[in-house]
């Protein structure tokens, strides 16, 4: 009991993350699967850090919190009104959350209009995106905010995300 007490107290003291925030919308649909409804979640966000420490938070458009995830080396924390839970990395949470793995890692840079260095990646059939670990990611809209990515396997997942200018 005194470890993880000690855990708890370790990851909700985490430093603020380095880095720069990125804000705006968010919607994540996943689609229909044979054993599973569809399911679509939307809130404003706030992304701060990087794939090894950062911090998403998720509200309503009222700014009520929906949840907040923080993440460091070895602890992942997802914090909702229902109390908090722990997750053994970020795409553990996104399986939990959403029923499906979105790689939160790589979102990082997607954000940004670049493909993730973690891992290999094409060009995309259009020249405004590219394709990475099964994802499109199409940047047709990114000079004004925009920035979708669809993964094709069943069942789809599509996340869209509109930036708010700086």
């Amino acid at each position: 009991m005194a470890l993880l007490m000690t855990g708890c107290a370790s990851v909700s003291q985490l430093a603020p993350p380095a880095g720069d925030t990125l804000s705006g919308r968010l919607a994540v649909r996943v689609e229909a699967g044979d054993n599973t409804p569809a399911r679509a979640e939307n809130a404003a966000f706030e992304l701060q850090g990087g794939p090894s420490a950062g911090r998403l938070n998720l509200t309503t458009p009222l700014g009520s919190t929906v949840a907040q995830a923080r993440w460091a080396p070895g602890a992942v924390v997802l914090s909702t009104p229902q109390g908090e839970r722990r997750f053994a990395d970020l795409d553990e949470l996104t399986r939990e959350v959403l029923g499906e793995s979105v790689p939160l890692a790589a979102l990082f840079d997607w954000l940004r209009g670049r493909p993730w260095p973690g891992a290999p990646s094409t060009a995309g059939a259009t020249s405004s995106g590219f394709a990475q670990l099964g994802w499109a990611v199409d940047l047709a809209r990114f000079d004004e905010g925009w920035v979708v990515a669809r993964r094709e396997r069943a069942p789809q997942v599509t996340v869209r995300a509109r930036l708010e200018k700086p």
